[in-house]
C-alpha cells in the first residue's frame, strides 16, 4: 500500500469514527432536551446572515440538486484572521441532530476551514468579512431535510462561534393555504388565522397523523412557531388542515424601521448622526409604545434588514462601516417581571441579554446602544417574560388584524420505515389585506 492510499484509509477510517461519535452525541443531545438553534457565542461576531446567493433577504432554503447556492457572511470586529473551521449537521424537523451518519447525507468532508475571507477597507472600524458558500466544493448535501451550520475556532468544537439553521428541499408534495381574519375569534378581532392544503398524489402517506409533521411560523420566528399541527381531514391525496383556533397568530403591528445607509446626513428615523473618535453614532427617533394606537399601514421588511451604503464605495461586505445606534423607548414607568428587547432580524430574532433594554428612572424610558453595520433596518420592541423563551410583541407594539405578514410553510415526511425527516414541501403565503 502506497502513502496515498494510506492517507485514504485513514481519511475513511477518522470519518466513520467522527460520525459515530457525533451520532452518539445527538442521543445525549436529545436525552437532555438539546435542540440547535441561530446563536451567536462571540462578542466580536457581527451581521451574521444565511440566505440564498443573489437574495439577500430570502430564507434559507434551497432545493436539492438545483444547482443553487446559499450564503452565509459575517464580520469579525476583533481586526484580526482567524482560524475557523466549518461543520455542517443533519437535524430533524424538532432540531435534534438525525440519527443518520454524516457520510450518508453529505458528499466531502465533514470538517473545513473557512477560508473566504476579506479586510475592511477605508473603515473607522477595522473588521474581517468571512463568506461560505453551500454547499461547495467540499461539502455537497444529499438529503432533504433541516441542517444546521457550525463554526467554531482551532478545530475545537468547544470554541464555538456561530450556529444557523438552514433547509434542503425535495418537493414531493403541494402546499395551498391563505391566511385570513380569524374565524373563532369573539374577543379583539386582531387575529390571523392560516388555512392550508397539502397535496401528495405522487407521494403515498400510510398515516398521515404520524408521518407527516408541518411547521407554521410568522415572519420566520420560531419562538412562536405552530409545530403540532395534525390533518383535520384526510382525503385521497390531500391533507387538509382548516382548524379555526389551533392555526391562529396574532396580527400583531407593522415593523418599525430606520435608515443608516449613510453617515453624511440622517436616514429616515435617525434624529442625529454623529462622530465621536474613533466612531460613529447614530441617534434613532424616540419611540412610543404602539399598545394604544390605532393601525398604520406603510410597507415594510417583515422585521428584517439589508446591508447597503449610500456613500461612494465598491463592496458592501467590506466598505461598510459599523455604527453605535442608540435607541428609546419612552414609558410611563418600567415594566415589571420580565425585561423589554429590540428584537428582528438586527437581534438573530433573539431575545436576550444582548439585546435587553436597560430602563433610565431619569428620563423615564428604557435605552439600548446597538453595533449595527451600515443599512436599512426593520425592529419592533418586545416584552419577555421572566423564564419565558417566547417574546411577546402585542404589549409594546399591539396587534392588528390588517397587520401585512408573511408565513413560511414546512411540511416534513418521514414513514414508516424512514430514519430521518425529509422536507418535501414549502411555501411561503402572505397576508396582505
Amino acid at each position: 500500500m502506497d502513502k496515498s492510499q494510506k492517507k485514504h484509509l485513514f481519511s475513511v477510517i477518522f470519518l466513520l469514527i467522527l460520525s459515530v461519535i457525533f451520532s452518539l452525541n445527538s442521543f445525549a443531545q436529545q436525552e437532555n432536551g438539546f435542540y440547535y438553534q441561530n446563536a451567536t457565542y462571540k462578542e466580536n461576531i457581527k451581521t451574521v446572515q444565511l440566505f440564498s446567493e443573489g437574495f439577500e433577504q430570502s430564507f434559507p432554503i434551497y432545493e436539492l440538486g438545483s444547482g443553487a447556492n446559499l450564503l452565509l457572511k459575517f464580520d469579525d470586529l476583533s481586526g484580526e484572521l482567524s482560524n475557523y473551521y466549518y461543520m455542517i449537521l443533519h437535524c430533524d424537523a424538532n432540531w435534534n441532530e438525525s440519527y443518520v451518519l454524516q457520510n450518508e447525507y453529505m458528499d466531502g468532508f465533514i470538517e473545513n476551514p473557512l477560508d473566504d475571507y476579506a479586510m475592511s477597507f477605508n473603515t473607522t472600524m477595522t473588521y474581517v468579512n468571512y463568506q461560505l458558500r453551500i454547499p461547495n466544493e467540499q461539502v455537497d448535501l444529499k438529503y432533504s431535510g433541516n441542517y444546521i451550520l457550525i463554526v467554531y475556532e482551532d478545530q475545537d468544537m468547544e470554541k464555538l462561534v456561530l450556529t444557523r439553521r438552514f433547509h434542503v428541499l425535495e418537493p414531493r408534495v403541494n402546499v395551498g393555504g391563505m391566511v385570513k381574519k380569524a374565524t373563532f375569534d369573539p374577543f379583539k378581532g386582531d387575529n390571523q388565522e392560516v388555512d392550508f392544503t397539502i397535496y401528495h398524489p405522487k407521494l403515498r402517506i400510510e398515516n398521515p397523523r404520524d408521518e407527516v409533521k408541518v411547521v407554521v411560523m410568522k415572519n420566520r420566528r420560531w419562538d412562536t412557531a405552530i409545530k403540532d399541527l395534525k390533518p383535520l381531514f384526510i382525503k385521497e391525496g390531500e391533507l387538509v388542515y382548516d382548524y379555526d383556533k389551533e392555526n391562529v397568530f396574532k396580527g400583531g403591528n407593522e415593523y418599525r424601521y430606520f435608515d443608516i445607509r449613510t453617515t453624511r446626513f440622517n436616514g429616515e428615523n435617525v434624529f442625529s448622526t454623529t462622530f465621536h473618535r474613533p466612531y460613529f453614532h447614530a441617534t434613532l427617533m424616540k419611540d412610543e409604545i404602539r399598545s394604544n394606537k390605532k393601525y398604520f399601514s406603510y410597507r415594510e421588511m417583515n422585521g428584517n434588514f439589508v446591508v447597503e451604503s449610500q456613500d461612494r464605495v465598491d463592496d458592501y461586505d467590506t466598505e461598510c462601516d459599523y455604527i453605535f445606534v442608540h435607541f428609546t423607548l419612552e414609558m410611563e414607568a418600567q415594566l415589571v417581571g420580565g425585561s423589554v428587547n429590540v428584537f428582528g432580524a438586527l437581534t438573530d430574532w433573539n431575545a436576550n441579554k444582548s439585546n435587553e433594554m436597560t430602563w433610565n428612572y431619569e428620563t423615564a424610558a428604557y435605552e439600548l446602544t446597538l453595533l449595527l453595520k451600515q443599512g436599512y433596518y426593520n425592529y419592533n420592541y418586545v416584552y419577555v417574560p421572566d423564564g419565558s423563551k417566547q417574546a411577546e410583541d402585542d404589549v409594546l407594539e399591539g396587534t392588528h388584524v390588517e397587520t401585512e405578514n408573511e408565513y413560511q410553510i414546512l411540511v416534513y415526511y418521514k414513514g414508516i420505515s424512514g430514519r430521518y425527516d425529509q422536507l418535501v414541501g414549502y411555501q411561503v403565503i402572505e397576508y396582505d389585506r
